[in-house]
């Protein structure tokens, strides 16, 4: 398995709205575990396939506590086939934007339809951080972020910081002359 470099804000692949996938194989599969040894690594707790440089509809999670035996879930295609009435708010966070966190409404239950990484289709009934967790990554897949789920302000606050932290990281430009 191979940790791949995350991609961070202000870079545009972020905003791209990822293709769906067309075929369930092996490469798939390596994308996948890439992702998951990716996320274990940043350390998280989900990860879209953008977030790593790869547009495809595709997302991993593991909710499992650092005590507890890894709990990895690919979801590949998903989509939102119901969305609960009620509403929650988390305190989300992103790998794509590092050291930043905000509180975020989003409705506290979803069901979620999606293949597997055998390529079987299921269906899933997510409430509490489950739900969040699939709502932020699925919101990746369409090139939002969850700081578009905060005031405008705040929002551009954070992208001016990591548009200023982008720039700082750039090498100086040589001069001729």
């Amino acid at each position: 398995m191979t940790i791949k470099p995350l991609v961070i804000l202000p870079d545009p692949v972020l905003r791209q709205v990822s293709k769906p996938v067309e075929r369930v194989d092996g490469a798939l599969g390596k994308l996948a575990d890439d992702m998951l040894e990716t996320m274990y690594d940043a350390p998280g707790i989900g990860l879209a396939a953008i977030q790593v440089g790869e547009p495809l509809r595709m997302l991993v999670i593991d909710l499992s506590r650092e005590d507890e035996p890894a709990a990895p879930q690919v979801f590949i295609n998903p989509e939102i086939v119901e969305k609960g009435a009620a509403a929650s708010v988390y305190e989300e966070g992103c790998l794509s934007i590092p050291d930043y966190y905000a509180e975020v409404e989003r409705p506290a239950t979803v069901r979620v339809r999606y293949l597997d990484r055998d390529g079987k289709l299921r269906e899933v009934a997510a409430e509490g951080l489950l739900a969040t967790c699939l709502q932020h990554e699925m919101d990746h897949l369409d090139g939002v972020l969850f700081i578009d789920h905060i005031s405008k302000l705040k929002r551009d606050m954070v992208v001016k910081k990591f548009k200023k932290l982008a720039r700082d990281r750039q090498p100086p430009r040589r001069m001729v002359g």
